[in-house]
């Protein structure tokens, strides 16, 4: 007899308790800046995204207050039918001219962008060759697509030319996250954009987590270029978010004017989705804003990755997970994890689920919060803990996460 949904889902839910694998949501009283308050406990958040420290920001909240009451809370409807204000137009032309781009196209996720990105540029008969560690709105977007899925080893950019050759005779998209959100490592884009215009494939680039950090502000694609003298080519289509470093909620696609139109026409993820409320927006604009001019923010912020992952060298604590740089070179061929390219994601791979589980609640007991990643987020065997930093923390904070570290997190065993 088949079991009901309910006791299917309860035998389930069972398995996953007894894999350590269960997920439970934290309660959050109050702002999500560096100081927050976690189902009633006071503590350090150093597992956000925030890269720039505007999620908590005065001026950002305020100018979302300013436009809630003049434009309400809501945008009633789809940017096709009445949803699409003034503030998303405006929030568009500001994102375009930072970036250099003809034109921006607001989303109202991540997720939402690379799904309907995906789906709208190619389907059955194209092949997208997608790396193995993109993030799961890429991986989700090339499959509602109907293409082929040719799937590249991480960073890896003789592997991809070699799918990208080995594709069919439709359309090709190569896809790639610029920075991987849970390595905090860099794809390789120069040597990716060679092997697309060598097969003549489209390029899409998610650089949800490089823009507003790499390239003066810009991103991963934009000097200055995260491995010196190796320019990045524009990619076709590039993705980033605006609940990242931008401090507020939403996404963007930036291309030519023929892509954007497009995408307006056929992306069904904006077509049939209430627009977002256009106090975000304006929320964003306030945020893009500081991220053009607050050059400092990104300065401190890489004093403080610096700091770490200086303080974990000395500690003994391996800061990596096996990553390559953006220039595909393994940990092997570096003289030091100092030479690694900075990103904020420091991923300390602790291997079990439980000894994850174990560090991230030892952690929060000295007051910091440091969430466990467990598969399948991450492969098997990897599970870690996500250290992300800010340019709201400072010095005395890390200092104060790298003893808490030394207490809660064992060094690998030395080689024999």
């Amino acid at each position: 007899m088949t079991p009901s949904l309910g006791a299917h889902l309860a035998r389930e839910l069972a398995a996953l308790e007894d894999r350590q694998r269960y997920r439970h949501r934290r309660v959050v009283a109050g702002s999500h800046g560096v100081r927050i308050e976690v189902d009633g406990r006071r503590c350090l958040n150093f597992c956000s995204n925030d890269y720039l420290g505007l999620a908590a920001d005065p001026g950002v909240a305020e100018a979302m207050a300013a436009a809630a009451r003049q434009t309400g809370s809501g945008s009633g409807a789809s940017q096709l039918i009445s949803g699409h204000n003034r503030a998303h137009a405006e929030l568009e032309e500001q994102l375009a001219d930072y970036l250099g781009r003809p034109r921006a196209l607001l989303f109202a996720t991540g997720f939402a962008a690379n799904v309907g990105i995906i789906d709208a540029l190619v389907g059955r008969g194209d092949t997208i060759v997608a790396d193995a560690l993109n993030h799961a709105s890429l991986i989700d977007g090339a499959r509602l697509s109907g293409a082929t899925k040719r799937v590249y080893a991480h960073a890896d950019p003789g592997a991809a030319d070699e799918q990208l050759g080995a594709a069919g005779s439709g359309h090709r998209l190569l896809v790639t996250d610029s920075v991987f959100s849970m390595d905090g490592d860099l794809a390789p884009l120069p040597a990716l954009m060679t092997a697309a215009a060598r097969h003549d494939a489209w390029t899409m680039v998610d650089d949800a987590h490089g823009f507003g950090v790499l390239g003066g502000g810009r991103g991963a694609c934009a000097p200055p270029y995260p491995v010196p003298e190796s320019r990045v080519p524009s990619p076709d289509v590039y993705v980033a978010t605006l609940g990242k470093s931008v401090g507020a909620a939403g996404a963007f696609v930036a291309g030519d004017e023929a892509l954007i139109e497009y995408l307006i026409q056929r992306a069904r993820t904006l077509v049939f989705s209430t627009a977002p409320p256009p106090a975000v927006a304006a929320a964003a604009s306030a945020g893009l804003r500081r991220l053009r001019e607050d050059d400092w923010r990104r300065a401190h912020l890489f004093e403080l990755i610096a700091r770490f992952r200086r303080g974990c060298e000395q500690l003994g604590i391996v800061v990596d997970g096996g990553i390559r740089d953006a220039a595909g070179a393994s940990p092997a061929t570096r003289n030091s994890p100092l030479e690694t390219p900075l990103t904020p994601i420091q991923p300390l791979v602790l291997g079990s689920d439980a000894d994850a589980l174990a560090a991230s609640r030892a952690l929060l007991e000295r007051g910091y919060l440091v969430s466990a990643i467990r598969p399948p987020t991450v492969p098997e065997g990897t599970a870690r803990l996500r250290v992300t930093l800010t340019a709201a923390h400072d010095a005395q904070q890390v200092d104060g996460l790298l003893a808490a570290l030394a207490d809660c997190v064992r060094p690998p065993e030395p080689v024999a």
